[in-house]
């Protein structure tokens, strides 16, 4: 359990790191693209390889963004679940009209009872 905080930190940069890095390069692949729709990619450049071989960079950039993605959105519901978790109300929070209205319902259910007996 020491391990978790650190880890759970090493993830969140990990997550981050890898986000950024493969919207950079899905952003400078599109403007390459884009600005020459015409010419053949150079394949020495790393753009231009990618450009090159679409289902490598489908597998190595596209399909991750997606699966961060989803996780990240998995992640943010389960911690939204967890903080807003209800506590059980305490006697000591309930108003003195709270209080008095819940003794009157606990008589009436006593006496419901001693009725049915």
């Amino acid at each position: 359990m020491k391990f978790k905080k650190p880890l759970l930190i090493v993830l969140i940069v990990l997550d981050v790191a890898i986000t950024v890095f493969d919207l950079v390069v899905s952003i400078i692949m599109l403007a390459q693209t884009a600005a020459n729709p015409d010419t053949p990619p150079d394949t020495s450049t790393f753009i231009g390889y990618l450009q090159k071989n679409t289902t490598f960079y489908l597998w190595v950039f596209v399909i991750p963004l997606f699966v961060l993605l989803a996780a990240n959105i998995i992640g943010l519901v389960v911690f939204v679940r967890k903080s807003t978790k209800k506590e059980p109300v305490q006697v000591n929070d309930l108003t003195e009209e709270q209080k008095e209205a819940l003794r009157r319902e606990l008589l009436n259910d006593l006496n419901k009872e001693n009725e049915e007996k």
